[in-house]
């Protein structure tokens, strides 16, 4: 041994590198899984190096301002202005091609709305809740009128990190909005004093019975120990993966997540792509009555849009019957958060302007359209496409992968890996670590406030109090050119129906139905 290690020691160094790489050489020839490494020793490596490096290179270096998906430079950019109270105006005119196809355009008036020193925006520049009250029409023991018309759509502890919700819920409650849970569970994140929508979905997470089935007993008492959630929504599909079940790995079980989520440590659980409490639009309707009943909250529904006889069946449904959900949640079809195969987020189920127009149009055509809230769910977290939404029935919005940005995501598209770099997607507690949720809740907070103050200005300049109050002409979309385009009416084939609405400060003074926020 002493004559060995001396003989090691005196190897320079750079023939140690050759050494090196001829044992890789030799490696990569007498391999079979990889033909480029294997014709090519050494030199092939190089090519999987920059394929794995690809997305930042376009990212940062070769796509333009406004060509990247699913969310370009220019929109990350306002987001994170918006976040950190930073200019996020842009000068010397527009950058985008205002001609396109698609492209929308709002209609100002030649007269903006002026508010009087009374109005609630003279003091509160970023007050707008929702124009509408969920569970009014049927009479729930605890109807809720959201306080924000944007809010933090459904996004689960397990796929999100703990800081991540943490950050996204103190934000909430800064902003006086409102946290979807996603299908996880209720986390001792989502206590941080904001108001949660409690959802859940085939896995019935949270409020799952013994067998893998839903438990009223346990969502009952769910709702009794955290007054703060103020409506329920019962998953039907998403927009990731629509009709999917989904598969959660025993490994990716800890205690924690275990007990949130009401399943055994290490053993795999399955998520089917039914529902075992309902298999049909009759069986749902009574589940959402008896939802409704036992907890007292408004109650609603989340899909993707496909097929509509069903909801037909449903909307008939609520015609004979004089119930039905209180709020339903249209999700686009091309995808978010969840991970999906790319044939089911490039394919299954419709873009949200076009699911949403065809379950808005069928509602409405049988006179359902005001005793619903319509909540819109698919990259609608900025102004002009928010007008847009509420000129075609939208009454409130929800973001996800907006929200992520305003706390940090860089948008690097591998959350299904459990690698994402900010610590956000991911249960990593190193890359957590990097997370402030103090620092982060504040800048959730501002950007839904410039949010709202931005859709606020834009509602003036329309000659609106209220973004309820857009209608479907006030919107124009290119078809091509100017004699060509289209209002929304004649695009989607329907007009909005009025939404009751008298002025800003009467929803000041219906505060009340917001509810309180800390658990008691």
């Amino acid at each position: 041994m002493d004559t060995i290690l001396p003989f090691f020691s005196n190897i320079p160094w750079w023939l140690w590198i050759i050494i090196v790489l001829a044992v890789i050489a030799i490696r990569d020839v007498f391999q079979k899984n990889h033909t480029i490494s294997h014709n090519f020793p050494i030199v092939g490596h190089i090519r999987y190096w920059f394929e794995s490096i690809g997305p930042e290179i376009r990212q940062y270096f070769v796509a333009n301002n406004r060509e990247e998906l699913p969310f370009n430079r220019i929109e990350r950019g306002w987001i994170y202005a918006s976040a950190k109270n930073e200019n996020n105006y842009e000068g010397f005119g527009t950058d985008r091609d205002i001609y396109e196809h698609q492209h929308i355009f709002i209609n100002n008036a030649m007269m903006p709305y002026q508010i009087d020193k009374n109005h609630p925006n003279t003091t509160d520049k970023s007050f707008l809740p929702c124009a509408k009250v969920m569970g009014e029409f049927n009479q729930r023991k605890r109807p809720f009128r959201p306080k924000s018309i944007i809010n933090v759509s459904a996004m689960s502890f397990g796929s999100l990190s703990a800081k991540a919700i943490e950050s996204l819920n103190k934000g909430v409650q800064i902003a006086g909005a409102y946290h979807n849970t996603g299908e996880g569970g209720l986390s001792p994140y989502h206590s941080n004093g904001g108001d949660v929508v409690f959802h859940f979905g085939t896995g019935y997470f949270g409020v799952r019975a013994d067998d893998g089935g839903f438990s009223m007993e346990k969502l009952i008492k769910l709702v009794e120990n955290n007054p703060f959630i103020r409506a329920i929504e019962v998953k039907l599909s998403q927009g990731a993966k629509p009709g999917k079940g989904g598969v959660l790995p025993g490994a990716k079980i800890t205690p924690e997540i275990a007990k949130i989520r009401g399943v055994e440590i290490g053993k795999t659980v399955l998520s089917p792509p039914n529902h075992k409490a309902f298999s049909n639009v009759p069986e749902l309707m009574v589940f959402i009555e008896n939802i409704a009943e036992a907890t007292g909250l408004p109650v609603g529904i989340k899909a993707a849009i496909g097929k509509l006889e069903q909801w037909e069946e449903l909307a008939n449904i609520m015609v004979k019957t004089g119930k039905g959900p209180d709020f339903i949640t249209i999700d686009g079809g091309e995808g978010g958060t969840g991970a999906a195969p790319p044939s089911f987020a490039d394919h299954v189920s419709l873009p949200w302007v076009y699911a949403f127009g065809d379950i808005y149009k069928l509602f409405k055509n049988k006179g359902l359209s005001e005793r619903i809230v319509f909540i819109g769910s698919g990259k609608l977290g900025f102004p002009a496409k928010a007008a847009m939404a509420f000129a075609m029935g939208a009454d409130c919005i929800n973001v996800a992968r907006e929200a992520m940005m305003s706390i940090g995501c860089i948008q690097a598209q591998i959350c299904h890996t459990n690698k994402c770099p900010t610590g956000i997607a991911t249960q990593s507690k190193w890359l957590q670590n990097g997370i402030d949720p103090t620092l982060k809740s504040e800048r959730l907070a501002q950007y839904f406030k410039t949010f709202r103050k931005e859709f606020i200005e834009i509602t003036h300049a329309a000659g609106y109090e209220h973004p309820c109050q857009f209608t479907m002409d006030d919107i124009v979309v290119n078809v091509d050119d100017h004699n060509l385009s289209k209002e929304l009416s004649s695009t989607y084939n329907y007009t909005k129906v009025d939404v009751p609405f008298n002025s800003m400060l009467s929803l000041v003074n219906c505060q009340h139905l917001g509810g309180k926020n800390k658990k008691s």
